[in-house]
C-alpha cells in the first residue's frame, strides 16, 4: 500500500473544553492477509471465519442540533450555557414568586370574603331577632288591642242592654197608664178627649 491508499488517522480535538463531545472515532478495518491453504492437507472446505460484531463501532451521523450546539470555541459555549442555566433559574424564580403571590392574593381574599359572609350572618342573625321581638310585640300589642275591643264592645252591649231595659221598664209604665186611664173612663162611662191616630 502506498501512502496515498492508507486511511489518515484523525487526531482528536484538544479537550479544552469540556462540555463538547470527543469526535467519533472512524471505523479503520485492518487488511488480513489470507494464506490458501494446500489441497492436499485437507479436501474439506475451510469454515467460514466467525466475525464478533459485539466490539464493533459504528458511525452516528450528526444531527442539526448536535451540530448547533458545537460552538466554534469552548469559552463562548461555556459562557452560552452559563447565561442560559442564569436565565433558566431566574424564570423559575420568577414562576415561583408569581405563584406566590398569587396563592397570598387568593388566600387573602378568601379571608375577606369569609370576614364578609361572617358579618353578614350575623347582621341577618340580629336583625331576625330584632324582627322576631318586634312581631311578638306586636302580637301583644294586638292581643291587648283585642282585649280592649271586647271590653269596649262588652261595655257598648250592658249600656244597650240598660237602655232597653229603660225602655222596656217606660213600656211597661205606658202600658200600665193606659190601662188605669182606659178602667177610669170605663168606670165613669166617659171618653177621652184625644183619639190618637184616629183623628
Amino acid at each position: 500500500m502506498t501512502d496515498q491508499e492508507q486511511p489518515k488517522k484523525v487526531e482528536p480535538e484538544s479537550s479544552s473544553n469540556p462540555l463538547s463531545a470527543p469526535p467519533p472515532k472512524e471505523d479503520v478495518a485492518e487488511e488480513k492477509s489470507v494464506i490458501p491453504q494446500p489441497d492436499h492437507l485437507d479436501h474439506n472446505p475451510p469454515p467460514p471465519p466467525v466475525v464478533d460484531d459485539s466490539k464493533a463501532l459504528v458511525v452516528v451521523p450528526k444531527t442539526e442540533e448536535a451540530a448547533e450546539e458545537k460552538p466554534q470555541e469552548g469559552s463562548i459555549n461555556r459562557d452560552a450555557v452559563l447565561e442560559r442555566v442564569a436565565t433558566e433559574k431566574r424564570l423559575s424564580l420568577v414562576k415561583a414568586w408569581e405563584e406566590s403571590e398569587k396563592s397570598k392574593a387568593e388566600n387573602k381574599a378568601q379571608r375577606k370574603l369569609s370576614t364578609i359572609t361572617a358579618w353578614e350572618n350575623s347582621k341577618k342573625a340580629a336583625t331576625e331577632a330584632e324582627l322576631r321581638k318586634l312581631e311578638e310585640q306586636l302580637e301583644r300589642k294586638k292581643g291587648e288591642y283585642a282585649e280592649k275591643m271586647k271590653n269596649k264592645i262588652a261595655l257598648l252591649h250592658k249600656k244597650a242592654e240598660e237602655k232597653r231595659a229603660v225602655i222596656e221598664a217606660k213600656k211597661g209604665e205606658e202600658l200600665l197608664k193606659a190601662e188605669e186611664v182606659a178602667a177610669k173612663y170605663r168606670a165613669t162611662g166617659t171618653a177621652p178627649k184625644k183619639l190618637f191616630g184616629l183623628f
